[in-house]
């Protein structure tokens, strides 16, 4: 199959920045911007690229995933099976994703706009930037136990209305490029009362009926409107965001266990602060 660099060079981003704290619809963006690439041409790539992505955290979640789907459907024939955690947990995932749609679906036009300008995605990395400065007042507590004690305890999210509902809505805002989708959904779970593993969990696991929703809206309009064509290289760009996805997620467990946030904030405040610059021309 035909390589293509430019191309090539988009799915390594994808795959890299997805899971990262970064956003990854950003650096795809100033990138796009910096090809010039057409962004109209682009959206059968981006919807390829997501779910390969996506196909990364149905592997890394398969036994959550699995768990979940065996019980919560069983949840709708047995009465006994709604009294388990995962009946709940789904639910409070559908509510999640539901919001996420009703926040999100209504900005596509916005998002559209924003993603041809390199000062609206320079803006949106500076709100990620300050999202991940704040992170470690909440993980901090966590991470500085000491040997045989244990942290104050936390709900768990399926029983936590307030929770589930504002990262969804963060979710949904999360679809403006420069706003990381992970970081957001993170460091809002954190600030509701999640444990940093409870956080991380839920965030990925929201993230898969949203991707799969947008996918399938926009595939639909792109076989309506017969614009269902990819760029040369496909292929290895797909490739590359699954392999360098799965990489990007487990290394992203262990920095959110761990509350290493600081350097991303640091990379997101430089690059968006570059991003600002250059697009005002001031050097």
């Amino acid at each position: 199959m035909a390589f293509d660099l430019h191309t090539f060079i988009l799915g390594v981003v994808q795959g890299l920045c997805e899971f990262l704290p970064v956003s990854s619809s950003g650096h795809l963006a100033l990138l796009q911007n910096f090809f010039g690439f057409n962004q109209d041409g682009l959206l059968a790539f981006d919807i390829l690229l997501h779910c390969a992505t996506m196909l990364a955290i149905l592997i890394f979640f398969r036994r959550e995933i699995g768990r979940l789907l065996v019980r919560w459907t069983s949840g709708l024939f047995s009465r006994n099976a709604r009294q388990t955690l995962e009946w709940k947990y789904g639910w409070s995932i559908l509510l999640a994703s539901a919001l996420t749609a009703a926040v999100g679906l209504p900005l596509k036009k916005t998002v559209e706009k924003m993603m041809e300008s390199s000062l609206a995605v320079g803006c949106g990395l500076l709100v990620t930037a300050g999202l991940l400065a704040v992170v470690p007042l909440w993980t901090a507590e966590e991470n500085t136990l000491s040997e045989g004690q244990t942290p104050r305890p936390r709900t768990e999210i399926s029983l936590q209305l307030r929770a589930v509902i504002v990262v969804g809505i963060v979710q949904g805002l999360a679809v403006l490029p420069g706003i990381s989708r992970s970081g957001s959904t993170i460091a809002a779970g954190l600030i509701m009362g999640l444990a940093v593993g409870e956080a991380f969990r839920f965030s990925f696991l929201i993230s898969i009926p949203a991707v799969l929703g947008a996918s399938l809206l926009e595939a639909l309009k792109l076989f309506r409107d017969g614009d269902m064509a990819l760029p040369v290289g496909w292929f290895w760009a797909a490739a590359a965001a699954f392999v360098l996805g799965w990489i990007a997620l487990k290394l992203m467990h262990r920095l959110v266990l761990s509350g290493r946030w600081a350097y991303f904030g640091l990379y997101c405040l430089l690059l968006g602060s570059a991003s600002i610059l250059a697009a005002l021309e001031i050097f």
